[in-house]
């Protein structure tokens, strides 16, 4: 979820805007970003700040949210509504076994991470526990929480001076991936690859609410170097494994770790999905290898990898260096892509295939081998959503591809539904998993999209220029290239998916998009805006993001069309007419990214990965209740913009749900400094909610100038550096959360 500034586009494909589907009439120049017209939105005005809800305010409506909407904050500290509290459950660097020692704060540890929560906690799911020690729907007061960890840009807080290469340290405190060339110690590196991935941790409801259980023999931690197996398609498999093919694993049906984990998903039968998303950038090249195929070369570029050595001149590359540790431990050289050996089974050439997958683990079965789903197509995956389980029709899982203009994309399980499946584990995974349908969305101006089968059958894929695709092997492994080939719509940074469980009806969020990609002349009608940040912070484009909706045909997961519209658009609420959803200064967003729908209560959580809005409040959760797709109206945006100096503008029809207002939208949760908020989960009957607080002061200047210092700030193990941490909220009269 967050993201370097230097983050590289990766799809170049002609793929259309839909620029060339609808005809744009130019309006003359204007200093306003976006002209709002159209039936159903011609009377939202812009609302000015309001005063802080008391006692005295007006009843709201029996459908409104049950609790006072937040004013901004810029505080160091988790900021709920009146009558919520917090507890930290766990945090970064947190030991599971009663023998390691606490968590210094300090970068002292000597101990490899393997046996400590990790870093950038992220997404989150709750399992829970039957007295037989099975998998239970239901709460039992014990359960498992597995929470993901992405990204290691805040290394320099796990070591004593911060990172270190050619023997300097401290040279890196900066976003991740722009990284000094050098050589790096051995235990910083290990540290590094072992906080990411994912923690299971058993926790228990006690008199003082949920706690974890250290010591547990649940617990356990999936790191960059677990053993995962290779799970795919049987008519395919021996394809793919060919190309997975290293110095460590010459059959290819296995691999080292997960990565980079993002988004997730929950499967009906009780197993977790980790999503592999910005796993490219770990990946270096050196000097002296073989140059390679221009297929490869292709490929690489598509994903964003390494295709290149660093120039002899060149000091800095996106990379975090573990490469560099040794040429001869495979732990560390296989993060190098370069052709060294005389063959893929002589080198690590082949090491970054194994990766951008979702990876499905049995959190009740801590001897179980993680399998790396390919069928579900090879991504920066960001989640893996499923449909409502209706016994004897086939699933459907909904993903996101989190770069800016990539793709949605579900998978349909070939086999159907059995409730009895309900707690088989990852042998289940194997049954539903393995074989299926991959598909890519496309979004038409008149509101209906479809779902365009990735199969070398289609003459698009099979004929396709910029990639020659060999077999259907291929298509499950260069995915973004068989989205290219058959016409997907570019959508700004799809992120998280969630289903509504009242409807079935399908929520992503696009998190934002850049001038580079939105112009009024590159505007489609599901990524409809091109304006600039009303303060200038992120510049132009889509800085706000917003959030599509839609609704399969029939309503069954297997559908090949549905119905769409937007939910939300993301803005500052003096934005003017880019404020397209007539959001005021109490729900006011901007970058939506976490998305989660409550079973209890059904409002849509809305979690902020932001950086428009961070002068003037943190990143935040948002409660909403939603409507349904076709709620709203068709309207017409008038776009205008300069770009390159040139003031551009043009029109876009697009179709928009109901303006919730702020009985129906409003400000939950605020976060400390520098923080995104990521991942939530709740206990049956919504009385207690687990979210994520992901790499608060994130944006330190060194570890003598922190921007902040939450936890240990308020109490949460030792003071000092931050710390990404778990929180579990609670009303203070134990009722359920945002009724």
């Amino acid at each position: 979820m967050s993201h370097p500034d230097h983050e590289i586009d990766s799809n170049l494909s002609h793929n259309p805007h839909f620029e060339q589907i609808l005809s744009k009439a130019l309006n003359g120049p204007s200093r306003r970003t976006i002209l709002r017209g159209g039936l159903g939105l011609a009377g939202l005005a812009m609302l000015p700040g309001c005063a802080t809800i008391t006692a005295a305010e007006p009843s709201a409506p029996a459908n409104a949210l049950g609790f006072a909407s937040l004013d901004k904050s810029l505080l160091d500290d988790v900021v709920l509504p009146p009558g919520y509290r917090y507890t930290v459950l766990h945090a970064t660097g947190d030991s599971l076994d009663a023998g390691l020692a606490a968590y210094s704060n300090t970068g002292a540890e000597t101990d490899d991470w393997s046996r400590r929560i990790g870093d950038h906690h992220d997404a989150i799911e709750i399992f829970f526990i039957d007295p037989q020690g099975r998998y239970s729907q239901t709460d039992t007061g014990r359960a498992l929480l597995v929470v993901n960890h992405e990204s290691s840009a805040d290394a320099h807080f796990m070591h004593p001076k911060g990172q270190t290469s050619n023997g300097v340290t401290g040279k890196k405190f900066t976003q991740f991936g722009d990284w000094d060339l050098g050589v790096r110690p051995e235990l910083e590196v290990i540290k590094e690859i072992n906080h990411h991935g994912v923690s299971v941790v058993e926790v228990v409801r006690g008199p003082e609410g949920w706690t974890m259980k250290t010591d547990s023999p649940l617990n356990r931690r999936i790191t960059a170097q677990t053993p995962a197996r290779i799970a795919g398609p049987r008519a395919h498999i021996q394809d793919i494994r060919a190309q997975m093919v290293t110095r460590w694993e010459t059959a290819g049906s296995m691999a080292r770790g997960t990565l980079n984990n993002c988004g997730h998903g929950k499967t009906p039968w009780g197993t977790y999905l980790t999503c592999e998303e910005n796993w490219a950038f770990y990946f270096q090249m050196s000097a002296g290898g073989a140059a390679l195929p221009p297929k490869e070369m292709a490929a690489r570029r598509r994903y964003g990898l390494a295709s290149a050595a660093p120039a002899a001149n060149q000091t800095r590359a996106i990379s975090q260096g573990w490469h560099t540790v040794s040429a001869t431990d495979d732990r560390f050289a296989r993060w190098n892509l370069a052709a060294l050996g005389a063959n893929a089974e002589r080198d690590f050439r082949n090491e970054a295939n194994t990766f951008g997958y979702n990876v499905e683990i049995d959190p009740l079965q801590p001897a179980s081998t993680p399998a790396k789903r390919v069928s579900m197509g090879r991504l920066a995956h960001e989640s893996a959503t499923c449909s409502l389980p209706k016994a004897g029709q086939p699933l459907a899982f909904y993903m996101g591809c989190d770069s800016r203009n990539e793709y949605i994309y579900k998978f349909v399980t070939a086999a159907v539904w059995d409730p009895k499946d309900t707690g088989g584990g990852i042998v289940v995974g194997d049954k539903y998993l393995n074989e299926g349908k991959l598909y890519v969305a496309r979004f038409d101006a008149d509101g209906r999209g479809q779902w365009i089968e990735l199969t070398i059958q289609d003459p698009r894929i099979a004929n396709y220029s910029a990639f020659k695709f060999e077999n259907q092997g291929e298509v499950y492994l260069y995915t973004r290239h068989a989205a290219d080939a058959v016409g997907a719509t570019k959508m700004d940074r799809p992120e998280w998916a969630a289903v509504n469980p009242k409807n079935g009806e399908v929520y992503v969020t696009l998190t934002n998009n850049t001038a580079a990609n939105r112009t009024p002349g590159r505007v489609d009608a599901a990524n409809p805006r091109a304006y600039t940040d009303v303060d200038g912070k992120k510049g132009s484009g889509n800085p706000n993001g917003h959030i599509i909706r839609f609704r399969e045909d029939g309503d069954v997961a297997s559908a090949t069309a549905f119905r769409w519209d937007i939910f939300l658009f993301g803005a500052e609420e003096d934005a003017g007419d880019a404020n397209l959803s007539g959001l005021t200064a109490r729900n006011s967003f901007s970058s939506p990214d976490g998305l989660w729908f409550s079973p209890t209560t059904g409002i849509c959580w809305l979690q902020t990965d932001d950086g428009a809005m961070t002068d003037e409040t943190h990143c935040m959760m948002l409660a909403a209740l939603p409507g349904q797709v076709g709620d709203g109206s068709k309207v017409r945006v008038n776009n205008r913009m300069v770009v390159n100096g040139v003031e551009q503008s043009g029109t876009q029809e697009t179709f928009v749900g109901a303006t919730l207002g702020e009985a129906r939208l409003r400000r939950f949760l605020i976060g400390p400094k520098g923080c995104e908020i990521t991942g939530v989960t709740e206990a049956p009957g919504g009385r207690a909610l687990f979210v994520n607080i992901q790499h608060p002061g994130e944006e330190s200047k060194s570890l003598t100038d922190l921007q902040s210092q939450w936890p240990g700030n308020k109490g949460y193990g030792r003071p000092g550096r931050p710390r990404s941490a778990t929180i579990v909220i609670t009303r203070n009269d134990g009722g359920v959360i945002g009724a």
